[in-house]
């Protein structure tokens, strides 16, 4: 069930910078920002600058993905947040295809919050880990499509 609270706290930008500073300094460094979480999706942000170049005057592959996993990695920690049981939470593959270079402010959207909610009802229910394939989406500020990225996030109760 997703949490207001959680959406409180990550939608706080000061807050937000903290928590990126204190467990994901290299998100903070690279800039990547929360733009959106509601219960049905996740935007986030990054800028190309000389932080997240590479050399070929586009932003660095990485910088793009870490943007695209926190899209998806929002809505998994929206659903999971402070949930009983406990639910843990791991990439075990990801997937990208590059349509053009990405330059400027690029924003990525996963919008895929209600299928991540019935999955995590799912998990609690069975207790067995369940597999999931997350969508996000890079598009530039003319609003054209740069990258795609597909997480598969493995999802399992915490039963003590």
């Amino acid at each position: 069930m997703p949490n207001t609270k959680f959406q409180k706290l990550v939608n706080n930008s000061f807050l937000f910078r903290i928590y990126l500073l204190k467990s994901l300094p290299m998100a903070y460094i690279a800039g990547v920002r929360v733009k959106e979480l509601s219960d049905s999706k996740a935007i986030t942000t990054v800028k190309f600058g000389w932080l997240t170049q590479n050399p070929f005057r586009s932003m660095y592959f990485a910088c793009l993905a870490m943007a695209a996993e926190m899209s998806t990695g929002l809505l998994v920690l929206n659903a999971i947040y402070e949930s009983t049981p406990a639910v843990s939470m791991l990439i075990v593959q990801n997937k990208a295809t590059y349509f053009k270079k990405a330059i400027g402010k690029i924003t990525f959207t996963c919008a895929d919050g209600n299928h991540i909610a019935e999955i995590i009802a799912k998990v609690k229910q069975g207790g067995e880990g369940i597999t999931t394939d997350l969508k996000s989406i890079g598009v530039d500020e003319q609003g054209d499509t740069v990258a795609e990225f597909i997480f598969t996030w493995s999802l399992k109760a915490k039963i003590k």
